[in-house]
């Protein structure tokens, strides 16, 4: 019997479980309540490893808490659509003893239970990335991100929805259905890292792995009202990427503007999963290691911050355009020097270069014959059809991608320069707040409104990919609450290398900024 027919013989019995068959999860049992732990579940990630660590809770009494979360939230959510409910009690078992018996935790993620992107290989566990070519993919390895995690000491306990191969910016699959919003159910979480936003925004999970490589770890954080930091990559990504969907299993290479970032609840949370992951490969660690720098400056008033608050390549709407100036004026008072009138880089000769590296990349995984018939389409298409700039971009010449390399590099100059006069840049993280969901509509048909102007679909992301293209750090974080109560959120983007400075502005941005909401699973 092969082992896809082995798999799918046994899928009725298997441990690892797609939700929304929750029954496992309904039965498993609360945790006692004593000694202030009762909802440690929803607390910071931080405070739970602090607490795991004195051993305030054990591992097994955090997971039994968070488990029962689940049967709350998830069926109504679905963000959470993979369960390994056997293998994450025998690792947190695991935890416990091995703490018990010698003092000393596993990482600095001990006992920690936790969900990752459905489109990270995790080992032994139903691997999708929302692909029926996938439906029954167990991986036999970890991408090494999840590896990073588990050495850290992290318990993995499933996976969550993802759009089918991260090829969409709202979460639907043909296996899982829909992700929606942790704040109101017509609207979008968001994609391709939705299901990961909407498990953090609503306690399924107190910390998420996010990819992105167009938006789409940060724009689900914006849409959910959680933070997330796209982390530096220069030529090599500073957290390794190779197991992740797409490209396909087993590939050892992925795009050359992918990355993997952390989503969390609080900016400390960031940082405690940004030093896991900021890592080499595991097969590289013992060579070589990465060391971020760290914030030079202490208080608002030492930075040197311009605010682009609006573009007429993509305006944004009256809200989001309001709580621009909020910032502005909340940083002026704290003492910082503001630039509002600053404009780095010109956004459409960014975008549309971003495009064409992201078009190209893409079609590293294309059949033989279905290239050949991109290729012989693209050749017999004008410069000015509507949809040249996909297929000429999809199909160039190897000359023609260098050149538009060379253009990168250039551009990432560009920002160099900025960046000796400026510490940070602050925008909008997108348009609007979470936009309508239209899982139903065919994709030209889509849209989007700001301000009453339908305007293009993919809108959404043209913020958040000005750092795109050119590798820089670039972090969202939630601030203010629109009239119907959804979380709106701003963008930083720094110099290249410089994520522990976002996080750390972020940290100071918190408390001077208004609150963003707490999504109802949270404060239910």
């Amino acid at each position: 019997m092969s082992r896809r027919s082995l798999l799918a013989a046994s899928a009725a019995a298997a441990s690892v479980i797609g939700l929304p068959r929750t029954a496992a999860a309904a039965e498993t049992k609360p945790a006692a309540a004593g000694g202030g732990t009762g909802q440690m579940h929803l607390a910071p990630a931080r405070t739970q490893v602090s607490a795991l660590r004195n051993r305030q809770i054990s591992s097994r009494a955090l997971l039994d808490q968070l488990l029962e979360h689940h049967a709350r939230v998830n069926p109504g959510l679905n963000a959470v659509v993979t369960l390994d409910i056997e293998g994450a009690r025998a690792a947190a078992d695991k935890a416990d003893k091995y703490l018990a018996a010698t003092g000393r935790t596993l990482g600095p993620l001990h006992g920690l239970p936790l969900t990752v992107k459905d489109a990270l290989e995790t080992k032994g566990m139903r691997t999708t990335c929302g692909s029926t070519d996938l439906t029954d993919h167990v991986p036999d390895t970890d991408a090494d991100a999840v590896a990073l995690l588990r050495a850290a000491g992290a318990i993995i306990i499933g996976k969550t929805n993802v759009p089918t191969l991260c090829q969409d910016i709202q979460t639907s699959n043909p296996i899982f259905g829909k992700t929606k919003n942790p704040f109101a159910e017509d609207r979008t979480a968001g994609g391709s890292s939705g299901g990961p936003a909407a498990a953090v925004a609503a306690g399924l999970t107190p910390l998420e792995v996010g990819s992105d490589l167009a938006g789409s770890l940060r724009l689900p954080a914006a849409y959910c009202g959680v933070y997330a930091l796209r982390t530096s990559r220069g030529a090599s990504p500073i957290v390794p990427t190779r197991g992740h969907i797409p490209r396909p299993p087993d590939w050892l290479t992925s795009s050359d503007m992918v990355t993997l970032g952390p989503i969390a609840r609080t900016a400390a949370d960031l940082a405690l999963l940004l030093d896991v992951l900021a890592a080499p490969s595991p097969a590289d660690s013992a060579a070589w290691k990465i060391r971020l720098p760290a914030p030079t400056k202490t208080r608002l008033s030492q930075y040197r911050v311009g605010i682009w608050a609006d573009d007429a390549y993509c305006g944004v709407d009256s809200a989001t355009r309001n709580l621009l100036n909020q910032v502005a004026t909340a940083l002026r008072t704290a003492g910082a020097i503001i630039d509002n009138s600053t404009r780095p880089v010109d956004m459409a000769t960014s975008d549309i270069l971003f495009q064409r590296l992201l078009y190209a990349t893409a079609s590293a995984t294309a059949t033989d014959a279905g290239f050949a018939d991109e290729i012989k389409a693209a050749d017999a298409m004008a410069d000015d059809d509507p949809a040249a700039l996909f297929l000429k971009s999809r199909t160039m010449r190897h000359r023609d991608w260098a050149r538009a390399d060379e253009d990168r590099q250039k551009l990432r100059g560009i920002w160099a320069d900025y960046f000796t006069e400026h510490d940070i840049l602050i925008t909008p993280a997108a348009p609007t707040a979470a936009v309508l969901d239209q899982t139903s509509v065919p994709v030209p048909q889509r849209y989007i409104t700001v301000d009453g102007e339908k305007r293009s679909y993919f809108a959404q992301t043209s913020w958040i990919n000005l750092a795109s293209p050119v590798g820089l750090p670039s972090l969202v974080l939630p601030v203010g609450k629109t009239a119907e109560g959804l979380p709106m959120s701003i963008q930083l983007i720094g110099p290249y290398l410089s994520d522990r400075t976002l996080v750390s502005v972020a940290k100071l941005l918190a408390p001077v900024l208004p609150a963003a909401p707490k999504a109802p699973a949270l404060t239910a």
